[in-house]
This record gives C-alpha cells, structure tokens and sequence, in this order.
C-alpha cells in the first residue's frame, strides 16, 4: 500500500518485514526492553548522597546488613524503562477493549481533573472531621444517587471492589440470618454466574449448590425452586447475565428466594446495561454491589484503587459494615465503630471508609451526565452490542438468537474442523491491533467469545473492529490455520506455553547464569 508521497506505508510482503533480526533487539523505532534487573549494574545509584557521619542509630537493632537489592540505574535509565514498557501496553486510551462483562469504557478527563482538586486530592483518612466536610457530603451525595439509581435504601459505600462488595453482601446476609438464629448453611450459584460468586460464597463458610441454565440461557426457573429449601442462605444471580441476557423470570425467582426464607443476592457488574431503566430493588434484590469502574467510569484494573459500594433492602440495611456517615443537621459524621451505632452493623470490612477518588469520579461522572445522560448510557450500550450481534452472527455462531443486553455472545461452532480454537482466534486479534474479547467465559457455552462494546464507543469504531472480525472469519473457514496458530507475530512477545505458564510460574527474577548473557550484555 502506497501513501501519498509514493512511499510503502507498511511492509509490501510478510517475508520483507522479517527477513533479518536486528542485533539491538530493537524493531525500528519499537526499542527492546528487558526486566530491569537486567539492565542494572551493581553499586550504582541515580542520587549521589554524602556517607552520613557517625550518629546514635534510632533503629533499635533493625538496621540493613545486606544489599537493599534494587536495580541500579540513573534517572534517565529509569525513566526510559518505565516508558518503553507504557509504550508496550494496550489500554483504553490506544484502543478499543471488547472484553465481554468487563464494561471498559472511557475514562472521561472531567473526571481526572475534579479528582486532582484540592480539598479532595490532598485530604488524608486521619484529618479531624471537621476539616473534610466537603469530601464527605460528596461521598455521601453519591450514596444518595446510588440508592435513588437501584431504589434500594441503604448503601455501604467502604468495599473496595466488586468481590469485596459480593463479600459485604454475603455478610450481610448471614448477619441477618444470625440475628434470626437461622443457621442456613447453602448459597445457590447459577452457571452463568461471575466466578468470584461461589468463591465468596465459601469464604462466609456456605456450601455452594449451582442452578444450571435453560437452553436459552437464561436461570432454569423450575430447577431454582426444587433446589430452595430452608438450608438455602441465598441465592447469588447476575443480571443481566454474563449470557448477555436480561433474566426475564428475575421477579418470580426473587418471590420464591424470599417465600424459603432467604435473600437474593445480585452480582452487579453489569449494571451499566440498565441503569437508568430497571430499578433492582423494584424486582425484589436485596443486596447488590455495583462496580464504579464499570458503571461510573473511574480507572478500571491494576489492582486498584476500587470501589464497590453495596446497595441493601430494608431487610439487610441495618447490618451495613462500619465505618458510615449521619448526617444530623450540624453536619456529617462519621460512625466509626459499632458501639456508635443504633443499628447492628456486621462489623468493620477495611481500615477506613473508601476511595475517595473513585468516589470523586464516580460522581462527577454521574453529575456530568444527568438522569436522563444516565439512561441513555444504558441504551447506547445496548444498542452498540446489539449491533454488534447483527454484523457479525452470519459468519459466527451465536447460541442465544439474535438479540442481547450490553454484551454479545457467540460460541466456537462456526470455527468446527478449521483445526483453530477460540484462543488461536484470540491471538490473531492481537496481530490485527486489538485487545482480545473474553474468551472461555461464560462456561455455558463450548469456546465462549464475549463482547462488550460499551456505550463510549463510535460506529467508526465498531465497524471497523467488524470488518477485522469478519475478515479472520472468513480466512479460518478458508483454510489459513497458520495464521491463527502462530499468532501473534507482531507483537513485542510471541504466543507463550500456557500451560507450562501455569504449572511452573516464574515469580522472581534471578540473575542470569553467565551462559544466558545476550549479545547486547557481552557487548557492554
């Protein structure tokens, strides 16, 4: 392909593109970087500090005696590490993300910028009340949009993420059940649930029982109610599911969770897809955690910082985890342990109350958008996986028709006897510039492909990931395996051994044995 100047603007063959290996490591202008253990050189430092004189230690004995065991690199060597590995990430800033019942939408710069404000940037746990009223009328704000978005009426705001918040709910749970003397001992699970839902069912001590799906893919209604009897806790449902469908029967499952004495717990990360239209607490939920990376759009991954506020019923309310904000007229409050209490909280879940620039962006996000901002969210998220689903179920198999929520679904079956699976698809994607769908997930389908594009993304954008689809498509059915089996080929990495990953994990970096030196470190 010639640009506008008469030059290749990529490479004219796949042999010209590979048909020498630099010495460097370097491919063009894309620089080689190792671990920075590699790069360091012993004794080194990037400041240059006096020896201090000789003064009484305030160690008390705990003073080092070996080697700190950094890398030693100047600033300069530092600083290129670190960016060369940034220029080797994908993110949502490079491009579009289809990971499926992950919402990874844009993270709009307003909300950057109000969280770096002063006053809620700067503030620290430990200041005196008094000196933080703003930041916490702002958490307390966004409890108050979060309880009128789910029309629950309470909400703890303090776990820290989606499972975290599943374990909130869950406590809650068997807090309300203690408090009854009902020592119920079974959490049912359906199959297209998250699979963090049984872990955290088991990490309360409840043995977990799963509900399987219907051929449609949604809760197998009648199979619910032959599991529900009074060893039942609660029953952990997502909906919309991770199937990509709204669970029809959610009022009658509710009715019948409650008529067996239990509660109904509802994962929800995939809030994004009806917020704005359905209210949980109105289909008969009691608890749900709703994921503010997902839903309100604050930085999503790396381990955190996150926020997973819980919404409770009138039922479970009074067994909401300390520390919570009162508000009595002369200002907020915090109500930090149990004994301040007037009702039973389950006890403290983490040292203080939050995140509080999750809350920050999450509610600038919010304010920004508007109630009706808020639903039309939910309808353009809808709108872009279903047209998704429509411009791609010709040449791929789709088990659950031709409609869904906010994430489409497709299984392997359209790649029968190409000798690819859904991985070797996976992998070619990342040669194409994209990040991989979810793949394997949900396990109710053989070779799962999962796809959400969110509502934060242009037809532009769809169409032309499309048209990639397409095109790997139709080169499996075509016979290319190679190109599937090999992939990726572009990328600074290639494909790894997997399983060999998975069963023996290199979790430390050793130095290398003076027989595994490259040619660059012979050279220095």
């Amino acid at each position: 392909m010639m640009n506008k100047q008469g030059r290749p603007s990529q490479p004219q063959s796949d042999n010209a593109s590979k048909s020498f290996e630099t010495f460097s490591g370097h491919r063009g202008l894309q620089q080689e970087e190792g671990i920075i253990f590699d790069r360091a050189r012993s004794g080194e430092t990037g400041v240059d500090l006096p020896i201090p004189g000789s003064r009484p230690s305030r160690l008390g004995g705990l003073e080092r005696t070996e080697e700190i065991g950094l890398a030693g690199l100047s600033e300069p060597e530092a600083v290129r590490h670190y960016v060369r590995l940034s220029q080797k990430n994908y993110s949502i800033d490079t491009g579009f993300y289809p990971l499926g019942s992950c919402t990874m939408k844009h993270n709009p710069r307003l909300n950057e910028k109000v969280a770096r404000l002063p006053g809620f940037a700067d503030i620290h746990p430990l200041q005196p009340v008094q000196t933080v009223q703003g930041a916490l009328e702002v958490i307390d704000t966004l409890a108050h949009w979060l309880k009128e978005l789910t029309g629950m009426p309470a909400v703890a705001m303090s776990p820290k993420a989606g499972a975290h918040g599943e374990l909130c709910g869950l406590m809650a749970i068997r807090a309300a059940l203690e408090a009854q003397g009902d020592a119920r001992k079974v959490v049912l699970v359906p199959e297209s649930a998250h699979g963090t839902n049984p872990a955290t069912a088991a990490q309360c001590g409840y043995a977990i029982k799963t509900i399987p799906a219907a051929d449609d893919g949604l809760i197998h209604l009648d199979e619910l109610k032959a599991q529900l009897n009074d060893e039942v806790a609660a029953v952990m449902l997502t909906n919309p599911n991770t199937c990509g469908l709204f669970e029809r029967d959610i009022v009658a499952v509710a009715d019948a969770v409650h008529a067996a004495g239990a509660y109904l717990y509802c994962d929800g990360a995939n809030f994004n897809a009806i917020m704005g239209k359905v209210r949980p607490g109105d289909l008969g939920i009691d608890a749900m955690h709703i994921n503010l990376h997902k839903t309100f759009s604050t930085p999503h991954g790396g381990g955190g910082p996150g926020a997973g506020p819980v919404v409770l019923s009138a039922a479970l309310a009074p067994y909401a985890p300390v520390p919570y904000i009162v508000n009595e007229g002369d200002g907020y409050h915090v109500i930090e342990t149990e004994e301040q209490s007037d009702v039973s909280p389950l006890g403290r879940m983490t040292a203080f109350y939050g995140q509080m620039g999750m809350f920050t962006r999450a509610l600038t996000y919010a304010m920004s958008h508007g109630a009706d901002g808020l639903r039309q969210v939910a309808e353009d998220a809808v709108l872009n996986a279903n047209y998704v689903l429509a411009k791609l179920k010709d040449l791929f198999s789709a088990p659950f028709g031709d409609r869904c929520m906010h994430e489409c679904l497709f299984d392997d079956a359209f790649l029968k006897d190409t000798g690819i699976t859904t991985l070797d698809f996976a992998k070619a994607m990342i040669d194409e510039g994209y990040h991989p769908m979810t793949v394997y997930f949900p396990l109710v389908v053989h070779g799962a492909m999962l796809i959400e594009p969110t509502e934060t993304e242009s037809k532009e954008t769809l169409d032309r990931f499309c048209q990639v689809m397409r095109s790997l498509a139709l080169e499996a059915k075509d016979g290319q395996s190679d190109r599937f089996t090999q992939a990726p080929q572009y990328t600074p990495r290639r494909r790894l051994d997997e399983t060999q990953a998975a069963r023996n994990p290199v979790l430390r970096w050793l130095p290398p044995k003076s027989d595994d030196i490259s040619p660059l470190q012979a050279a220095e």
